[in-house]
């Protein structure tokens, strides 16, 4: 996979701090910052608004300016930079389009975004160096075109081949139609037959989405309940065909909210401060909306607040329906908001003093002391592609009562009364007296039952919807269009390198053999205490060896594998094998690893220091051994030539040499103890190596000795059966706990070692 990091252009006609009117903002403002912490690059493309605060503004730096073709119009367009919390916001410049009040409602919308459209696909040839776009992220209708746009007139350009187009539907009723007289005179588009089909609605009207559904390599929508909504005709606002017919590449990630601006605990916008461990900040919140909103400071009635648009789509007919019913059983009401339904909200401030009061208006410390300071949120909705309110309400302790649709659906689980499950109240169908029963359960249990309603506060306080899990899935869904992208976080490649840990460990194992030569005389001690044991123990092959044993004939069998390979290897065993029994296998332990100093070296050195008489005699063999070694070489290659020797006579030839010499004793005891502890195919090899080893080097050892050092040999043998007088009293005692299994272990280290 490529080290480069996923690079996503996200575009978008609003985005927080800087321009806001709905939860588009709210998640332009927050998805960018979590996609930069989840490991992407992100440019936010947004237009420069009038209303844009100075703060701002001021802060911009000039990057590039370039000219935008719109239908038979050249329009200039200049790109501001602006850098805040990582993210990079690119604003597009035209005082023309864009110099004024308020983001929308003008009669030239059609125009204003389909350049907004059309300037951001040209932008990405005037990226920051460095940055090569592999994701144009587009939303909502204000940016459809620019799918459109960037297939029919920039696909072939080398630079646009690699961008992936993503769609993200916030609300499908707002779709930018238009006459189809916009299709020539501002597109340019009525020559491409391609085009002109797939963004006609009907035979006089085109539509921008719905362009944007047919070009766009991924379609998304903002919750999972939405993504199925959409695609029947009851929410599907005539784009439900497409959306079936593209519904493979269609899916719904549930936004997040920005959980630091919306936090009880460090609000300062609110009265008191309080968290899910210390309610008792909400209390004072709670008689400090009533007093400021001029309602009745009563805690045993329960306050339920509305900050919402005052339109159908939020549900407002059955809240007229329904609101004669909710105050006169005892229930507050506040409402803040603007919209359709301002004249009946008024109504009903001057019909319940006291009980209800309405604020016209956008307040947004208001609506943050309402969040707070209330006991319910109703949010009765029509349709709700995801809803950002519920998430804020239950983030502040406050519990919603919302209809089973869409995002409210996916965030807003039910009371149970029998298990206490839930984080608030839920009812199905659009229904003023389902509503009204809704808010009912809600305001009996409040009254009833304070532990229960308590614990529901909790259940809604412990909701996770931070924007870090959607980030995760946008994440994906980029990946899916960018397989060769990795997404992996830094997190989980870090540890990948641990495996490597112990290789440093055998390499060194297996590299200390070197000095061997120049250290056999070293461990004449544990020579003596090792000689008698080693004698006795041929015959109780089956004897278990003990742990540090096990971890060195591991070892030693793996270098007894590669013994054809390295002769300098194969030549000190079979020196060793063809020494006499004091001097051979305490050799080997001394050459193993002589820094480490194994444990089980240490013990039997212990063992032999207890004889007295073990020092002259081990002086005596060291001495003779290290005279023995020029004739071993010749016994090694001996051994490796007859390797051909079959396993049974090999093994026939050494029980007979055990009984007349004492080399081919030491030879077979480590024979029997690597064919046990070795896995099956390295004993089948190792075995006849081994005998054709004793065997050769019974005849070796007596040819080399006649040769170089025939009174030294003689002495050796002599030496090894007194040393095991000597030692068969004195360290049989001090290996009470486990002499064999310390004899094995040796054994196997000589016989696998180097």
């Amino acid at each position: 996979m490529s080290d480069k990091k996923m690079q996503v252009v996200f575009a978008s006609a609003e985005a927080a701090p800087f321009v806001k009117t709905g939860g588009l903002g709210d998640v332009a403002g927050s998805l960018p910052r979590a996609l930069v912490a989840a490991g992407a690059d992100v440019i936010v493309m947004v237009p420069k608004y009038g209303t844009i605060a100075s703060e701002y503004t001021d802060r911009m730096e000039h990057v590039a300016d370039f000219y935008v073709s719109l239908g038979w119009r050249n329009e200039y367009c200049g790109l501001e930079r602006l850098v805040i919390d990582g993210v990079t916001y690119l604003f597009i410049d035209n005082e023309r389009y864009f110099k004024r009040d308020y983001p929308y409602g003008f009669f030239d919308d059609g125009e204003r975004f389909a350049f907004f459209s059309k300037a951001v696909t040209e932008s990405l040839q005037h990226l920051p160096e460095g940055f090569q776009c592999d994701v144009l992220h587009c939303n909502d209708w204000h940016t459809a075109l620019a799918p459109v746009f960037l297939r029919e007139f920039y696909q072939g350009l080398p630079l646009y081949e690699r961008v992936k187009t993503v769609f993200s539907i916030h609300n499908i009723a707002f779709q930018g139609q238009y006459a189809d007289t916009i299709l020539n005179d501002i597109l340019g588009m009525a020559h491409i037959p391609n085009a002109a089909r797939q963004l006609r609605c009907d035979e006089r009207s085109i539509n921008y989405m719905q362009g944007a559904l047919d070009y766009s390599d991924a379609i998304t929508t903002v919750s999972p309940s939405y993504a199925w909504e959409i695609q029947t005709p009851e929410y599907g606002e005539g784009l439900d065909g497409i959306l079936r017919r593209r519904s493979n590449v269609l899916s719904g990630i549930l936004n997040g909210i920005d959980t630091d601006a919306w936090d009880p605990a460090t609000d300062p916008m609110i009265h008191a401060n309080y968290s899910a461990a210390d309610m008792s900040g909400k209390k004072a919140c709670k008689a400090a909306l009533q007093e400021e909103l001029g309602l009745e400071v009563r805690d045993d009635r329960p306050l339920m607040v509305m900050v919402t648009r005052l339109t159908r789509q939020k549900g407002m007919d059955l809240v007229t329906y329904a609101l004669d019913r909710i105050l006169s059983g005892g229930v507050q009401v506040a409402v803040l908001g603007t919209g359709d339904y301002e004249e009946p909200m008024r109504y009903f401030a001057n019909k319940y003093p006291g009980t209800c009061a309405a604020r016209i208006t956008f307040d947004n410390a208001l609506s943050h002391r309402m969040y707070a300071g209330a006991d319910m949120f109703l949010m009765p909705s029509l349709f709700e592609p995801c809803g950002l309110s519920q998430m804020i309400a239950m983030r502040y302790g406050t519990l919603p009562v919302v209809r089973e649709t869409g995002g409210l659906r996916d965030t807003v689980a039910p009371y149970n009364q029998f298990t206490g499950e839930g984080t608030g109240f839920t009812f199905a169908n659009f229904n003023g007296d389902e509503m009204g029963d809704a808010v009912f359960r809600g305001a009996r249990l409040y009254w009833d039952d304070h532990a229960a309603w308590d614990h529901l506060v909790q259940n809604a306080m412990a909701a996770d919807f931070s924007w870090v899990r959607s980030a995760d899935e946008y994440m994906n869904l980029y990946h899916n269009l960018h397989p060769e992208i990795d997404i992996t976080k830094p997190e989980s490649v870090v540890q990948e390198p641990e495996p490597a840990a112990p290789a440093p460990e055998a390499v060194v194992t297996k590299a200390e053999p070197a000095p061997k030569a120049e250290q056999a005389t070293e461990p004449a001690d544990d020579a003596k205490a090792e000689a008698p044991a080693k004698a006795e123990e041929p015959a109780p092959k089956a004897e278990p060896a003990t742990e540090p044993a096990k971890k060195t004939a591991a070892k030693k069998t793996t270098a007894s594998k590669t013994a054809a390979k390295k002769p300098a290897v194969r030549k000190t065993a079979a020196t060793k094998s063809t020494a006499t029994k004091a001097a051979e296998k305490p050799a080997a332990k001394a050459t193993a690893t002589k820094p480490a100093a194994s444990k089980a070296a240490a013990t039997k050195a212990a063992a032999s220091k207890t004889t007295a008489t073990k020092a002259a005699a081990t002086k005596a063999t060291a001495a003779k051994t290290t005279a023995k070694k020029p004739s071993t070489a010749s016994v090694t290659k001996t051994a490796t030539k007859s390797t051909a020797t079959k396993a049974a006579p090999a093994k026939a030839a050494a029980s007979k040499t055990v009984a007349d010499k004492p080399a081919a004793a030491a030879a077979t005891a480590p024979k029997a103890t690597s064919t046990k502890t070795a896995p099956k195919a390295a004993a089948a090899k190792t075995a006849p190596a081994k005998a054709s080893t004793s065997k050769a080097a019974t005849s070796s050892a007596a040819k080399a000795t006649a040769k170089s050092a025939a009174p030294k040999a003689t002495a050796a043998k002599a030496a090894a059966p007194m040393a095991a007088a000597q030692d068969s009293s004195a360290a049989t005692p001090a290996d009470k706990p486990a002499p064999k299994a310390k004899s094995v272990s040796a054994a196997k280290r000589t016989t696998r070692k180097r």
